[in-house]
């Protein structure tokens, strides 16, 4: 999946009523720990107190109503032969749709973010190799007519940030109730 600026914040999604308890503690419990076992949408499923069919449906829901924009593994690709690599065009406005277009076209691009700035388009280029992630980089500059500024990692620093949905949820329902009384 590749990110959008239409993508619902955490909060917001609590504010619209998108995002319910039972929804963050599914993204709390499956951001860094999911479960290496035959059926792992059960084991999580169990953790929840849910069924294995209400965890994948509730994770498309979210998927679908792109609340979450991205589902799946981290690895250091590197290990195995891989590389990332950062990457920025300068794309004149009246063309940013059909570069777009292009360029999450490669299966090999992920996270394509649009900035202000005059490298306004910046994106991931992550593939099985070296060669490949500048073939898919000279593939997008002769379909674009455009350069693809490459931005190599030189040193990788592992930070783990956590942000906990439920956290998100909890403080957004306690100000939306912050009025209500129990009356009887």
């Amino acid at each position: 999946m590749h990110a959008r600026s239409d993508v619902v914040s955490s909060a917001k999604a609590v504010r619209q009523g998108l995002l319910d308890q039972v929804d963050a503690q599914l993204m709390d419990r499956l951001h860094g720990g999911f479960p290496l076992s035959e059926r792992p949408y059960a084991d999580v499923a169990a953790d929840l107190g849910l069924s294995e069919e209400d965890v994948l449906t509730r994770l498309q829901r979210l998927l679908d109503a792109r609340m979450l924009t991205r589902f799946g593994p981290l690895f250091q690709i590197e290990r195995a032969g891989g590389q990332f690599l950062l990457a920025a065009m300068a794309v004149p406005e009246p063309d940013f749709e059909r570069v777009t277009e292009v360029v999450n076209a490669q299966r090999e691009v992920a996270h394509n973010y649009r900035r202000t700035h005059r490298l306004n388009m910046w994106f991931v280029v992550a593939a099985s190799s070296p060669d490949e992630v500048e073939a898919t980089c000279a593939r997008i500059e002769s379909a674009t007519g455009l350069q693809v500024h490459r931005f190599p990692k030189e040193r990788e620093y592992f930070i783990e940030l956590r942000l906990s949905a439920l956290a998100a949820w909890a403080r957004q329902h306690a100000s939306a109730h912050q009025g209500d009384h129990h009356v009887g």
